[in-house]
């Protein structure tokens, strides 16, 4: 099963197998904390880090670990680099991490990344695997700034809002103000999430149907080959 290319992959992670898009994996953080672009990117970060950890470490052992405890052992793998994430949040990012809550622990229970761990690295070698993991977590975490961007821009009239949780004091004045005195609370709630994210997924699958047609009316209009076909021999 290693014979997969890398191109294959990317465009797997990235469009033709999103998690977020088509798998519909990971939704509950996903559409909780993406009230802002910066909160987006925080868990996008944290997650991509998880995926392509765990994906090369399930990698590495795929040979070594019983079936019977394979899904326990990606557990606790997916749990440790859960731990460092965490970790590293704490020391570096710790109001974000504390504006992300509960949902930077419960990465450990993201389908997603277990899902990855157990249809693709454990059969596959560790340079795929972890481009699988890098690839399905940048196509995650653009979904993520998408729809953080979405519900700041229309729900608050602003980007970029409170950058210096992750960067530090030199993004203070990152702010982008689009619209003044502007506020939509629908966008900033949960059932906003919910709406944008419906938006996100119909334009995806009309971009997929256009460029279907697209492909369908090339092979319409290319030239067809005629073959001549020599018969020998009798019939009787």
């Amino acid at each position: 099963m290693s014979d997969i290319s890398l191109g294959k992959i990317s465009r797997d992670g990235l469009w033709d197998n999103n998690p977020a898009l088509v798998q519909l994996l990971g939704l509950c953080p996903l559409l909780a904390v993406t009230a802002s672009v910066v909160n987006a990117i925080g868990l996008g970060l944290a997650t991509l880090l998880v995926l392509i950890g765990s994906n090369v470490a399930v990698s590495l052992i795929r040979n070594l670990v019983p079936s019977a405890v394979r899904l326990p052992a990606f557990v606790m793998i997916i749990a440790s680099f859960v731990t460092c994430a965490e970790l590293l949040m704490k020391a570096y990012t710790y109001e974000l991490y504390q504006i992300l809550g509960i949902f930077i622990p419960l990465i450990v229970t993201n389908c997603a990344i277990l899902g990855r761990a157990d249809a693709f690295a454990a059969k596959h070698p560790v340079l795929p695997a972890a481009t699988d993991g890098l690839m399905m977590g940048l196509g995650f975490m653009a979904v993520l700034v998408l729809l953080g961007g979405m519900r700041e821009l229309f729900g608050q009239g602003t980007l970029f809002a409170g950058m210096e949780l992750l960067v530090g004091p030199m993004a203070a004045d990152w702010q982008l103000t689009i619209f003044t005195d502007y506020s939509f609370l629908f966008l900033v709630l949960p059932p906003g999430a919910f709406f944008c994210m419906g938006l996100i997924i119909a334009g995806k699958k009309t971009i997929d149907e256009r460029l279907e047609q697209r492909r369908k009316a090339a092979n319409a209009d290319a030239p067809k080959v005629s073959r001549r076909v020599r018969v020998t021999g009798t019939i009787s």
